[in-house]
């Protein structure tokens, strides 16, 4: 896709490293970026005012000319948009390559907050995004360290490692794909020699499937380096142990619909709330 990077933007610390990482990625990528800021409120609203909008709009476009005058001659582009944000960001993500959002810090429990409308874009948006955390000093965390995915075996997942695949191709990095395993469930109530036999003769089956998987889409980008592991603990744990030295996090989220709404799975939620390093949620069927 040769849509823009969209990056979203309000002026907060966690915003400037979103748009930070956003500028290098669009370079990387030789796509166009786009800021974007959303201002819903009504004018009797305070943070509505004409001085607030006005004050808004200049911050938005001082962002923007240092963005363009930075080295590497990308296009840069803003809106500042009188619409609900989530609205408007899913609304730019249906024609635009990646979304990109900010993520405040570590909360009480040691988990990164992802603020509502981070959570609701995440799960809505039609195009992979991306969420960058801000370091202490309101900065962008560098793009060292390998791509890390985390597959499943059950369904099909080729937009998902055809995301990986390109990340790390343009990275110039490893790939690594990790899948958790665990015993299935009933497998306690089996003695230990019965237990351990299963396990054992399971977990090779789902070896081989990550081998297969990985061995064909080694084929297909011959010019990255992958290594697949099957890891034997819960797949969201398997994901945020080997995300410790990632530069980049791939997840993937379905998109079909639940009798509730979409929904992030329990492998991509605790990637968005405990990896430290950018983390992309990717949709697919």
């Amino acid at each position: 896709m040769n849509g823009p990077v969209v990056v979203g933007f309000d002026g907060s610390p966690e915003s400037l490293a979103a748009t930070d990482w956003a500028a290098h990625e669009a370079r990387r990528r030789a796509l166009p970026l786009e800021l974007l800021q959303a201002w819903p409120w009504p004018k009797t609203d305070v943070l509505g005012t004409d001085e607030a909008i006005s004050r808004s709009r200049r911050r938005l476009a001082a962002r923007e000319a240092e963005l363009r005058a930075a080295p590497g001659g990308i296009e840069v582009a803003s809106a500042h948009v009188p619409e609900d944000p989530v609205e408007a960001l899913e609304a730019a993500g249906r024609s635009a390559t990646l979304l990109v959002l900010g993520s405040r810090g570590l909360g009480t429990v040691r988990g990164f907050l992802v603020g509502s409308v981070s959570h609701q874009v995440l799960r809505r948006a039609a195009c992979p995004v991306v969420l960058v955390r801000a370091d202490e000093d309101g900065c962008a965390p560098g793009n060292t360290g390998d791509v890390v995915v985390g597959v499943g075996l059950r369904d099909p997942c080729d937009g998902l490692l055809a995301f990986a695949f390109e990340a790390a191709a343009l990275r110039s990095v490893p790939l690594r794909i990790v899948h958790g395993w665990e015993p299935p469930v009933g497998s306690e109530y089996l003695s230990a020699t019965a237990a351990d036999g299963t396990a054992r003769d399971l977990s090779a089956v789902d070896r081989d499937r990550l081998e297969a998987l990985s061995a064909d889409w080694r084929d297909r980008c011959p010019g990255v380096g992958a290594t697949a592991d099957l890891v034997h603990a819960a797949p969201a744990a398997a994901l945020v142990d080997a995300s410790a030295t990632a530069g980049l996090v791939v997840v993937g989220r379905h998109t079909r619909r639940w009798p509730v709404g979409t929904h992030l799975g329990p492998v991509a939620h605790a990637a968005v709330h405990h990896v430290g390093c950018p983390v992309v949620v990717v949709p697919h069927e």
